[in-house]
């Protein structure tokens, strides 16, 4: 059987649908705070994607906290439960191997609000809008002239 070169080619439906598992499972966990560290005690942790690697041993967990504030303590706590996540999650998905987790800053929002804030620059707004009635009562074209 010939082997394909993913390469450039995004993930399998396999590891999607592996990642949204443990991503749902994760979830769970982190949210009945069933943890003994103090760190992630009284904090509300979004997970809003998982992904895993080709061979589906190691899952990247993109987190962040409610708010958006103490993003770095809150990763140190969720690697230093790292064991005791795998094991919980492990018990809610039914997988041949459980993945190994690894916890990232969730930079989706930071992104969001990066292109939000270029699609309301006056310059951007006015490329976007519809061209003005005056253009049109005038006769004025919009094509190049040689």
């Amino acid at each position: 059987m010939k082997t394909q070169d993913r390469s450039g080619s995004g993930p399998s439906q396999r590891m999607l649908r592996v990642g949204e598992l443990v991503r749902h499972a994760l979830a769970d966990v982190l949210q009945r705070g069933d943890h003994m560290d103090p760190a992630l005690s009284g904090v509300l942790i979004t997970v809003p994607e998982v992904r895993m690697s080709p061979d589906l041993k190691i899952a990247t967990c993109y987190v962040m906290p409610l708010g958006g504030k103490d993003i770095t303590p809150v990763l140190k706590a969720l690697a230093a439960n790292q064991k005791q996540l795998r094991t919980e999650v492990g018990r809610r998905v039914e997988l041949k191997s459980v993945p190994s987790l690894r916890f990232l800053k969730d930079t989706s929002f930071d992104e969001g609000a990066r292109i939000d804030a270029l699609l309301r620059r006056p310059d951007v707004a006015r490329d976007l809008a519809e061209p003005s009635d005056t253009d049109a009562e005038t006769g004025a074209s919009h094509k190049d002239e040689d």
